[in-house]
């Protein structure tokens, strides 16, 4: 009876068949398989994973520009398909899109630490098997962006780490890198960086003092490792919870040298409607700082109510703060913010999917973004600036 038996080697898969007295080996090169969705094609990696470009070869060649987008809880990188597409069509000659899938439905329930090793791995194995890249930026959903910070810590590369390449004289110009490239943009959307302990962090509970108690003793029961990192119960051999330990460089992770490494990091959050993330903590506020919003006067982009650009800030907790903010939760808001933060706050009360905004955001994120001078840009515009600034 033949059998057949399936082996992954670099990017190929090898069907293994035994024939007589002999095993042969068919190989099956993942890189040369691709759709082509109009003038935009896609690969599968080993791990899984969408590798999205634009079909010219001419294109594809000079894309330098990686853009890693990271799925959030029991999601997978069909999540970040409109997105991705998106982002090639308007910059075809500059990105080179990877949609992760090593951390897709049951594994998101793993543990945020155990999902950022997981990125980071198929991160690197991405930029080795594309070697012209040079600039990297992420895109992250809900959970998916505590996995990014997570993972960019552990693909961080101090300046003096950078400088084998170069002359005496400019090694004073090195600087730091995420896994050998030039960090960029750092993109999250509707992540709950301040976790989901909290009054109205998570919306679905109303609110009630007593069903959000209730939540942090049974939430392991549901969301696993990931539900403990989340409510910040989590206490591996003693030490802070993650998202705690995260606030600084801890141990062999960089996780806010990384964080303070690229050019812009932005927020996406949205101010009501999304049930599974609140808008504090998905914008990285203080109750007492959530601003005042309208409805959107700009036709084109009507969701977006809401811009801010907030400046780093070094100081230490309040903690005679007036806002009664849990003294966690004011541990988590200052140290997030000495790093600076473009805050972009999104309403979806007069869409017929506001239900579902914690899920609909996520397209949104490809469209508007905050720019110096308060008026909303297209994508393509939003890169360009990116990476213009950040060319050397």
């Amino acid at each position: 009876k033949i059998q057949k038996v399936t082996i992954y080697v670099d990017n190929k898969t090898a069907s293994v068949k035994p024939f007589r007295h002999l095993y042969v080996f068919f190989f099956y090169d993942h890189s040369q398989c691709m759709t082509e969705n109009g003038h935009v094609c896609s690969s599968e990696t080993v791990n899984g994973g969408q590798n999205v470009f634009s079909c010219n070869e001419s294109d594809v060649s000079s894309a330098d520009h990686l853009v890693v987008m990271v799925n959030g809880i029991l999601g997978s990188s069909a999540d970040w398909k409109f997105a991705a597409e998106q982002f090639v069509k308007s910059l075809p000659d500059k990105v080179f899109v990877h949609r992760s899938e090593r951390n897709a439905a049951s594994q998101t329930l793993d543990g945020v630490d155990v999902m950022g090793e997981r990125l980071s791995e198929e991160v690197l194995e991405v930029i080795k098997q594309k070697p012209n890249l040079r600039k990297i930026s992420f895109v992250a959903h809900s959970v998916g962006g505590l996995v990014a910070r997570y993972a960019i810590g552990r693909l961080y590369r101090p300046p003096q780490e950078n400088t084998d390449n170069l002359s005496v004289e400019n090694c004073e110009e090195a600087k730091p890198t995420i896994g050998g490239l030039i960090p960029v943009n750092f993109i999250t959307v509707a992540t709950p960086h301040l976790g989901s302990r909290g009054n109205k962090q998570v919306p679905f509970l109303f609110g009630l003092p007593a069903l959000e108690k209730a939540a942090v003793l049974v939430i392991h029961w549901i969301f696993r490792r990931t539900g403990r990192h989340l409510f910040l119960t989590d206490n591996d051999e003693g030490k802070p919870p993650l998202l705690k330990r995260m606030l600084e460089d801890y141990d062999d992770c960089y996780f806010m040298s990384a964080l303070r490494s690229f050019h812009r990091r932005v927020t996406y959050a949205n101010v009501g409607y999304d049930h599974i993330v609140g808008w504090r903590t998905s914008s990285i506020r203080r109750n007492i700082e959530l601003p005042k919003w309208q409805d959107s006067v700009d036709e084109k982009y009507p969701h977006v109510v809401y811009e801010e650009r907030c400046k780093a800030f070094d100081f230490e907790p309040d903690s005679t703060n007036d806002d009664n903010t849990d003294d966690v939760e004011e541990e988590l808001v200052t140290g997030l913010s000495r790093v600076s933060w473009e805050k972009v706050d999104v309403s979806f009360h007069n869409s017929r999917s506001r239900f579902a905004a914690h899920s609909v955001i996520q397209d949104l994120s490809v469209i508007p973004l905050s720019q110096p001078n308060g008026r909303v840009k297209k994508s393509n515009e939003f890169w360009r600036i990116g990476m213009d600034q950040r060319s050397d």
